[in-house]
């Protein structure tokens, strides 16, 4: 499979044109012209390219990538070790930050969606990326606390009561705490993210919109898993997920 074939596919099924982000979408490092196999993983870490190199990576996907906004530009220190790794070894690395958070099918939210059970409604929110639907049985959140537990591996920080009713949810993965006050005025039961910032105690105390923070890793493990397995699908080609441990 060529290289730029396959860059041009992902920005064909992403569209990061149409994204405001944070970051460069696309092809950041280019590695061998052909690619075989893609390693994918949630964050462009030296740990997940060393495990990538071993298992025969010539492409890696990721959420996070390099080059963030308002970062130091300079390939220096933690940076030049990565970016150096990559070009030593000829591998290519592609990284769709907002883009995979957004995709009806393959992104973050849809596929956390899938795993917990929700059913999405609607996008709305700044760059059309907060999610929203129901929990179709409806349950009480100490229960529904304990199965996002189970189906993440990653005990979630509950803001509410567990005797409170779950039934319409909102949701955004990562590190999208700051989305809280439109899930509150969407109305829901729920708010799911993966990461929590003080004042959101506040809110969902003041609100009575319990808030979830289920892991910022935890819930972004799903998009770059399901995109890597499309691409493996669509191309025949050999797709790998790696995940690298992370707490947060």
């Amino acid at each position: 499979m060529e290289l730029s074939r396959l860059v041009g596919y992902l920005q064909e099924i992403l569209q990061p044109d149409r994204f405001s982000d944070y970051c460069p979408n696309g092809l950041q490092i280019q590695g061998k012209s052909n690619v075989l196999k893609i390693v994918s993983g949630v964050t462009a870490s030296m740990d997940l390219l060393e495990a990538a190199a071993d298992a025969g990576a010539d492409a890696v996907l990721v959420h996070h990538g390099f080059f963030w906004k308002n970062e130091d530009p300079c390939i220096v220190g933690i940076k030049q070790k990565r970016v150096k790794f990559l070009l030593d070894n000829n591998i290519s690395l592609l990284a769709y930050h907002l883009p995979l958070d957004a995709h009806p099918e393959l992104g973050n939210n849809a596929q956390l969606a899938s795993r917990l059970g929700l059913n999405l409604e609607a996008w709305t929110g700044n760059q059309n990326i907060l999610a929203y639907g129901t929990l179709p049985e409806g349950r009480l959140l100490g229960e529904f606390s304990q199965f996002v537990d189970l189906q993440l591996n990653r005990t979630p920080m509950v803001i509410g009561s567990d005797s409170k009713k779950i039934k319409r949810v909102a949701w955004c993965s990562g590190g999208a705490q700051s989305y809280m006050q439109d899930a509150i005025n969407l109305g829901v039961d729920l708010f799911i993210s993966g990461e929590i910032s003080e004042q959101t105690y506040h809110l969902a105390q003041e609100s009575g919109v319990a808030y979830m923070a289920a892991g910022h890793h935890a819930t972004e493990r799903y998009g770059v898993n399901a995109l890597g397995d499309h691409l493996a699908s669509h191309f025949s080609i050999s797709h790998e997920f790696i995940d690298i441990h992370n707490p947060v």
